[in-house]
């Protein structure tokens, strides 16, 4: 697995424990298997290793997380990105919400 680099600069090794226990908040009290979960997991390792790159950014993993919590669930997706991208208020979650409903995600 590729080793992460934190937006201060610093790098670690990939943590699927960490990965697991951030989706799993995102999907607390959805209608979400823990089978369903732990495939996500998988692709989501599967598709870091085949970039090919030593090192991967926490902004670039944290888009891949959210690119399958919005196929898995919509509200799961929310929360996720809500903290992901630090919303500041109820106008940036219904921002989020309004993008959702034209399928045009925010980068």
């Amino acid at each position: 697995m590729p080793r992460v680099i934190k937006n201060n600069g610093s790098r670690q090794p990939f943590d699927e424990d960490k990965l697991r226990s951030g989706l799993l908040r995102a999907l607390e009290k959805r209608p979400v298997d823990l089978e369903t979960i732990e495939s996500t997991i998988n692709r989501i390792k599967h598709k870091l290793r085949a970039t090919g790159e030593r090192e991967v950014k926490t902004r670039d993993l944290g888009e891949l997380v959210m690119d399958e919590l919005r196929e898995l669930d919509d509200v799961a997706y929310v929360r996720f990105a809500s903290v992901y991208r630090s919303f500041q208020d109820i106008n940036e979650f219904k921002e989020e919400i309004e993008r959702m409903g034209k399928g045009k995600p925010r980068r």
